[in-house]
């Protein structure tokens, strides 16, 4: 995975990237093929706003989240990115292989 952080009309620090980077590394774990993340902090007073997009083969996702301060709005970030990518694996279906009920042996 990689993560491609930047700031409109705010400096990105290396306190921040860290913090980014460390939040979304549990994002990883929902798909085996690398994907691209970029991140886009700004403040949009008085609220600070962390937007992320994420590129995965043949789907583009985005979420954002605004927070008190930048910390908390990438903690937002991170959970719904989370559950977003959640929503996307499992929408995923192998159609060669895909749940059935007759596969399942389950008849009703």
């Amino acid at each position: 995975m990689r993560i491609e952080t930047y700031g409109q009309q705010i400096e990105v620090t290396p306190a921040l990237r860290d913090y980014m980077e460390s939040k979304l590394e549990r994002l990883q774990r929902h798909f085996d093929q690398p994907f691209d993340v970029r991140t886009q902090l700004s403040l949009d007073k008085p609220d600070h706003r962390a937007e992320a997009t994420v590129i995965l083969s043949g789907r583009t996702l985005h979420c954002d989240a605004s927070g008190i301060d930048m910390y908390a709005a990438i903690d937002l970030l991170a959970d719904k990115l989370d559950r977003l990518l959640m929503k996307h694996k499992s929408k995923v279906v192998d159609h060669h292989r895909g749940e059935s009920v007759a596969r399942s042996g389950q008849f009703g």
